[in-house]
């Protein structure tokens, strides 16, 4: 039976520690609804209440879209290992770019990355589990570590080239804000 708190409580930011992947979902008014797949380390726990996440260059920037159109962002834990359980966190979010000082305080926070492009800020308002028993029992096996070869291989002045080609709209064609616009 799924059941909802006002706060994330102590055992389930131990369970976020652990956790591998995270998904998280975001839509505008209109247009295409995005669920991303994230990994590496770029999910904290602020407080009972909020959390942070580094947004890493990826081929699209549907996330920093939409939240700017429309705040709301659901994030969504997997158990795929040990006790099985589903943890989706609500609430309303902000996108911090390089150019925001809030950017580089959190920051401070995630290993070092080439690629982070933003850093999403949640409040989170409801916090739901459920039991997550149909989800499969998997292995961790490593990292892949593609993203960060790709983005130390392109550098800093290539990085930004690409985010100027690729991910300054969304696929609906919603301004990302990433160059400052």
């Amino acid at each position: 039976m799924a059941k909802q708190l006002d706060h994330i409580t102590t055992p389930l930011q131990e369970f976020i520690k652990k956790q591998k992947m995270f998904f998280v979902g975001t839509a505008a008014e209109t247009g295409s609804i995005n669920v991303s797949p994230k990994g590496t380390d770029s999910f904290r726990v602020i407080d009972k209440n909020k959390i942070v996440w580094m947004n890493l260059t990826g081929s699209g920037n549907e996330t920093a879209a939409h939240l700017i159109l429309n705040n709301r962002m659901t994030i969504m834990f997997c158990a795929f290992e040990e006790s099985p359980l589903i943890l989706r966190l609500y609430g309303t979010a902000k996108v911090f770019h390089k150019r925001d000082d809030a950017f580089h305080s959190y920051a401070k926070l995630f290993p070092e990355h080439i690629g982070a492009r933003q850093i999403i800020e949640m409040q989170v308002d409801m916090v739901q589990t459920s039991c997550g028993f149909a989800v499969p029992l998997m292995d961790f096996k490593a990292e892949r570590g593609m993203l960060d070869k790709w983005s130390e291989k392109k550098g800093k002045d290539e990085i930004e080239q690409y985010w100027e080609d690729k991910n300054t709209k969304s696929i609906d064609g919603f301004d990302t804000n990433i160059l400052g616009e």
